[in-house]
């Protein structure tokens, strides 16, 4: 049982009918569907305290309980557009839990595409965010200096450019760079009361976690889709 201080939901969000890659969420990856790698590290975290996987498909729920994960419930339909809201998916499985009586005070959100995170890297993120008393903790990635936010440009109402952080003067050394990140779609933690109080995945107070390039993936078209065999052969590999 996990031994940490606040009850975490591992929610894994896979809706049926997408279109970049077909099926992806349960398309096999190596030997086992994509959705599986997320099943598999939250059961095995010691940090979560249930494993709940949001999808509209019975096909979908069928694989995820082969898998070990619960799918209590089937996600209506009008949650399982293009267009439907990721917080709405959320809250629409918190309202669930709670009508059951099943209270968290922090959801863990893993989205399948992106496979390679592991058991260990959701406990550190779990830990940190504890330690850390943020509203919210998001997995992230470092930007490359030459793209650091620092150094990009944008047009002014003139179309004249102008420094994107708003500064009069480029910073000239990459050296003096400050660090930047961008979101890798790994993990994301929050409050539930930042969730339902706030419809937000970030509250005020947001934290992160660096992860591994290397093994950092977000699966949206095909080409995605041969990055993450790539990585795969990488990992097994080593």
């Amino acid at each position: 049982m996990p031994t940490n201080s606040l009850k975490i939901l591992a929610l894994i969000t896979a809706r049926s009918g997408s279109k970049g890659v077909l099926d992806k969420n349960i398309r096999m990856l190596g030997e086992k569907p994509l959705i599986a790698y997320s099943i598999e590290a939250a059961l095995n975290s010691n940090s979560i305290h249930r494993t709940i996987v949001s999808t509209d498909s019975e096909i979908y729920a069928g694989i995820s309980k082969n898998f070990g994960a619960e799918v209590p419930f089937l996600r209506p339909a009008y949650l399982a557009e293009d267009s439907s809201a990721s917080i709405d998916v959320v809250l629409h499985a918190l309202e669930y839990l709670t009508e059951k009586g099943d209270h968290f005070d922090a959801v863990c959100l893993l989205q399948p595409t992106s496979p390679f995170r592991s058991k260990d890297f959701i406990d550190r993120a779990i830990n940190q965010f504890i330690e850390s008393d943020a509203d919210a903790l998001i997995s992230v990635v470092p930007v490359p200096h030459e793209f650091n936010p620092h150094w990009t440009f944008e047009p002014n109402k003139d179309n004249y450019l102008k420094i994107a952080t708003g500064e009069k003067s480029i910073i000239k050394r990459r050296q003096e760079l400050p660090p930047a990140f961008i979101r890798d779609g790994s993990v994301y933690i929050t409050k539930t009361s930042v969730l339902l109080g706030q419809k937000s995945f970030y509250g005020e107070r947001l934290t992160y976690i660096v992860n591994d390039p290397t093994l950092s993936v977000n699966i949206d078209t095909e080409q995605d889709w041969k990055k993450a065999e790539e990585k795969l052969h990488l990992l097994q590999d080593n």
